[in-house]
């Protein structure tokens, strides 16, 4: 016998060995990580939130975690592989079925042209659009590493045939909705409108106008007019439950 071919059935008995160990044949288990490493679906994070990172002013303080959002994170990754972002522009967007916006900075012109574009290509997104954020941050007011206090995304709002309003006498405080069969909490909510839009976009928006359910063209979008849902206001099994649903919703086939 050689001493490659020695090899050779040493390398197959170990596979055959770490196989009965873990309950299957050899054949089995490469198949399961084959199926396994083939499953895993990566899931875009557009965000001004401290969601995938901490909210610190240095770098160690940002690698710590994501604080009292790390339940949001946790709850994003157990969708797939998350994959932050800091641009719309279409070589971010290639290659990405489904993406989460969680209170965005403003678009560009380029970017609202190639986010409208992947949706139409048959893109998933899950909008979380406040027009008054109420969560806390360590930075002061106009600080840019502070989370966008109002959302500002009309132009392409506009474009699905959808205007974000907010009724400023609305009176702060944390309160519990149920609509289109979700329970989530609000504070400082906005609310949508019917426009016109673009012709192969059709909008369906709840009865508070909190939620929009849009088509836009081989693509969809849901929007919420809030997002204290990802604050730390409300209890955790509710809050996770709301964000799943949300989720499910989103991304169903």
């Amino acid at each position: 016998m050689t001493r490659r071919t020695s090899r050779k059935l040493c390398l197959a008995l170990s596979v055959i060995l770490l196989a009965a160990c873990n309950g299957g044949s050899a054949q089995d288990q490469t198949a399961t990580s084959d199926r396994g490493e083939g499953s895993v679906e990566r899931l875009g994070l557009f965000s001004t939130l401290p969601i995938y990172w901490g909210e610190g002013g240095d770098i160690a303080s940002m690698l710590e975690g994501a604080g009292e959002h790390g339940w949001v994170r946790g709850a994003l990754e157990e969708e797939g592989e998350l994959v932050p972002l800091d641009t719309l522009e279409a070589d971010a967007l290639d290659g990405l079925k489904r993406v989460v916006l969680a209170q965005p900075r403003p678009l560009a012109p380029s970017e609202n042209v190639a986010f409208d574009a992947w949706l139409r290509d048959g893109g998933q997104a899950l909008i979380f659009a406040d027009p008054m954020l109420t969560q806390h941050s360590a930075f002061p007011l106009g600080d840019p590493r502070r989370p966008h206090d109002m959302v500002v995304i009309s132009p392409i709002l506009s474009h699905w045939g959808l205007r974000l309003l907010f009724d400023e006498e609305r009176s702060a405080g944390v309160r519990a909705v149920t609509e289109s069969g979700i329970k989530f909490p609000v504070d400082l909510a906005g609310r949508f409108e019917a426009r016109e839009g673009s012709a192969d976009t059709e909008c369906s928006i709840s009865t508070r106008g909190l939620i929009a359910d849009c088509r836009v063209g081989e693509g969809r979008v849901l929007l919420v007019a809030d997002a204290a849902l990802l604050d730390d206001h409300f209890e955790e099994p509710a809050r996770g439950k709301a964000l799943g649903a949300f989720l499910d919703r989103a991304f169903a086939d």
